[in-house]
């Protein structure tokens, strides 16, 4: 028993003393100060590769790496202030008395470019298809013999497709740089289907360089057929953000399509109601600071209800005295706005307030290295279509969306067949302007929010309502969404402001020859 002990001894001792050993050795060359030393030490953490270590090349390509001058140890520091915290790389903690106790492990370019490198290289063992492709990738950009051949152990054992295929276009980009031809004609015929900006710098530059015709245009087609699919998805690109700005649209003007469907009332306050949805959201995060992900979901009926009343408030104390006379109504509504416009500034100030945007709102779905969905974007879209849905339902299966409709297609004989119009149009005039205060809440996310945010689409709400045919759901959507497209498309080549003067000559165009927008009115009040 005792000799067995000794034996474990004999060999676990060194092992740890040659452990220690090399960390004390990499803790020296860290708190040197010249670059050269701290290159030597990064190398042999590097080679190492355990988790401690790569974290600790993390925390030092994050500027959290520093060092006590006294007692010569290394401590991560997240926030360097006095009374922070600082933590030695055993673990232990102790408390920043003097910030001028500590010193900072500081880098230059190249010795982040090698720690980027190392990182990446761990990472093509990493056992998530994602952090091995971002691996690949950052390893594009430098092609040693080292990485290569890592690269190629790597394709050996891999069995995601993506990540296959970008082992393999790191692998043409080296072989395109080889002597043989055959190898270099390989070589373009694998990366001529490569989206990677890589792929695509070593063909514009094997062609400025090669001397062989016919190589040449090989990879000339090559580059031309990637050239094609990059534009297409810069087609594709143009086109989401399209649907994201007519969402946004459809948004701010269906809720106006319903108050000026039925009760044809011209409401210049609309905007503001938008932008009470907005505030609405701010004040519920302010509330939550603790659950940002949650306070979005909140605001949604908040806003709702909140708009909702201002809207009920307005029909009742204002505009139901001036039914009939769309001129007073007109001037009314734009001296609510402005009162509203006022009565912000002073609760909330003129400035802008930023509404933070949760995390599962955040980042990106990478389709390809060029073409990406945002995904505040998406759920933006995604919002408008349910928004859609449950109004239309609320229109066609409720009774209340039974008396609107009856209202707004025959008023007088709705009043004949008992039903209360002016209770309706109460009713109505809080839907509508709740659907606006719903739009606020995604604004929010797009843009700050201020006392003049509504007054920068109540324009492109009215252009919605009447291309699409006044009081028409269906027509708000197509409107909104085509003109959020065409927008979106004319933006590169005539600029924001030029573009959305062109739309708007277009809509005046077309309402010259339907004057009722692409989805009329059906029923007598549109007769006459």
């Amino acid at each position: 028993m005792f000799s067995l002990l000794a034996l474990l001894l004999v060999i676990c001792v060194p092992v740890n003393a040659t452990e220690s050993s090399d960390f004390s050795t990499i803790e020296k060359l860290l708190m040197s100060n010249a670059f050269q030393d701290k290159g030597k030490a990064i190398a042999l953490l590097g080679k190492r590769s355990n988790a401690a270590d790569e974290g600790l090349l993390q925390r030092l390509l994050d500027s959290q790496l520093y060092y006590h001058k006294k007692d010569k140890k290394l401590v991560i520091i997240e926030s360097f202030e006095e009374g922070a915290k600082a933590t030695s790389i055993s673990g232990s903690e102790e408390q920043i008395s003097r910030k001028r106790d500590y010193k900072k492990v500081v880098l230059n370019n190249q010795l982040r470019n090698q720690i980027h490198r190392i990182l990446a290289e761990i990472g093509l063992n990493a056992p998530v298809a994602s952090e091995r492709l971002d691996s690949v990738r950052g390893l594009l950009k430098d092609l040693s013999p080292r990485t290569l051949d890592l690269l190629r152990q790597r394709l050996a054992v891999e069995g995601k497709k993506s990540v296959r295929e970008v082992l393999q276009v790191a692998l043409a980009i080296n072989q395109l740089k080889q002597p043989d031809i055959a190898l270099q004609s390989q070589a373009i015929e694998q990366l001529s289907g490569s989206l990677e900006q890589e792929a695509r710098a070593s063909l514009v530059g094997f062609i400025q360089q090669t001397e062989s015709p016919a190589l040449k245009k090989q990879a000339q087609i090559a580059l031309k057929s990637i050239e094609d699919k990059v534009q297409y998805f810069a087609w594709l690109e143009t086109f989401y953000f399209g649907l994201s700005l007519g969402s946004v649209l459809v948004l701010a003007g269906i809720g106006l399509a319903i108050t000026f469907g039925v009760m044809g009332v011209i409401n210049m306050a609309h905007g503001e109601l938008i932008m009470i949805g907005a505030y609405t959201t701010y004040v519920i995060q302010q509330l939550m600071p603790n659950h940002i992900g949650l306070s979005i979901i909140v605001a949604i009926p908040a806003a709702f209800v909140v708009s909702g009343l201002v809207g009920i408030a307005i029909e009742r104390g204002v505009i139901r005295f001036l039914y009939g006379r769309p001129l007073e109504t007109l001037l009314a509504t734009f001296g609510i706005s402005l009162i509203l416009q006022q009565a912000v500034r002073s609760i909330f100030s003129p400035l802008n307030r930023s509404v933070e945007t949760p995390e599962w709102m955040s980042g990106l779905i990478e389709i390809n290295p060029v073409f990406a969905l945002t995904e505040s974007r998406l759920y933006i879209i995604l919002f408008c279509l349910v928004v859609f849905v449950l109004l239309s339902l609320v229109l066609k299966k409720t009774p209340l969306g039974l008396q609107v409709r009856a209202v707004s297609q025959n008023r007088a004989m709705a009043q004949a067949m008992g039903v209360r119009s002016n209770r309706v149009d109460a009713l109505t005039f809080g839907l509508g302007s709740g659907v606006a205060g719903i739009a606020g809440v995604a604004l929010s996310q797009l843009t700050n929010v201020g006392p003049n945010l509504g007054q920068a689409y109540i324009i492109d709400s009215f252009m919605v309502v009447v291309f699409g045919g006044v009081g028409n759901l269906w027509g708000t959507l197509v409107a909104g969404l085509s003109l959020g497209i065409a927008n979106k498309i004319m933006e590169p080549w005539a600029g924001a402001v030029l573009a959305k003067i062109l739309v708007l000559v277009f809509i005046i165009l077309f309402i010259q020859k339907r004057p009722r927008g692409l989805f009329p009115q059906r029923g007598r009040a549109a007769e006459g």
